[in-house]
């Protein structure tokens, strides 16, 4: 498991267009890719199991916890992205509530973009 951080300074200014924004890249795939949103609830929980593919999960909402087979967890919050190898084991589970978005792709490589946290 590897842990990311989405932040503001890494990111670049957008001025094309007539646009002012950042933009904070986050992943490039070549090969097919998932990308859904997780919504658990008060006391949610992914349970333990392996990862069919690597997955990249990006914390946008309340808080919770992660973990792989060492089963110690980190606590994640928003701007943080858990990153999960095919075939480790990993689990999330939340006290309050948390929403996450998820990309799962044969090829992921998210130090291409962010900075470890």
């Amino acid at each position: 498991m590897q842990l990311y951080q989405l932040s503001k300074e890494n990111g670049k200014n957008i001025t094309q267009f007539k646009s002012n924004f950042i933009m904070s890249r986050i992943i490039n795939t070549e090969a097919l890719a998932s990308i859904g949103c997780m919504y658990l609830e008060e006391n949610g929980v992914i349970g333990y199991h392996q990862a069919v593919v690597p997955q990249l999960l990006l914390i946008i909402e309340g808080e919770g916890y992660v973990r792989n087979e060492q089963e110690q967890y980190y606590q994640v919050q928003p701007g943080n992205v858990v990153f999960w190898e095919k075939d480790e084991w990993h689990e999330t589970k939340t006290d309050k509530g948390l929403t996450g978005i998820v990309i799962e792709s044969e090829q992921l490589n998210p130090a291409a973009f962010m900075p470890l946290k």
